[in-house]
């Protein structure tokens, strides 16, 4: 399944944010630890703090916190944010028999792909990724 940008932004943020709990992490500090637009990043971060995901601190060591604990937060609740998940509008041709046979068979990949990331948290992921840097190391 390939994500979209923002969405690939948005989940490294929440890793991060997860990864540091407690603690403001500025924008900045996470586009330059994964290498992305640190203004894109920011967007990324309004949209989820307008979702109640995030909250954001002003000033002097300001930066983002999640505001909702990692164990609560699934992969499907960020990525839904940014892209569309699950069924789609109806498209040209689904009125045929081709069209819904094959409207079918995605609709069942799609409730594959939603239960796969609505069964992620965002804890998950980070003990996921904690795990991989213990065995791994550093690329």
């Amino acid at each position: 399944m390939k994500l979209q940008i923002a969405s690939r932004h948005a989940l490294f943020a929440m890793m991060e944010l997860a990864a540091q709990p407690g603690r403001a992490v500025s924008a900045v500090e996470i586009a330059e630890k994964y290498g992305l637009s640190a203004n894109h990043l920011a967007k990324v971060l309004r949209h989820l703090g307008r979702a109640g995901l995030v909250e954001a601190a002003r000033g002097i060591g300001g930066g983002y916190r999640l505001a909702v604990e990692a164990e609560h937060i699934t992969l499907l609740d960020i990525v839904t944010l940014f892209e569309p998940v699950g069924a789609g509008t109806p498209e040209p041709g689904d009125h045929t028999p081709g069209g819904r046979a094959l409207r079918q068979v995605l609709g069942g990949m799609e409730d594959k792909a939603r239960a796969a990331l609505a069964g992620v948290s965002l804890a998950a992921l980070l003990r996921q990724a904690t795990y991989d840097a213990t065995c791994t190391g550093p690329r």
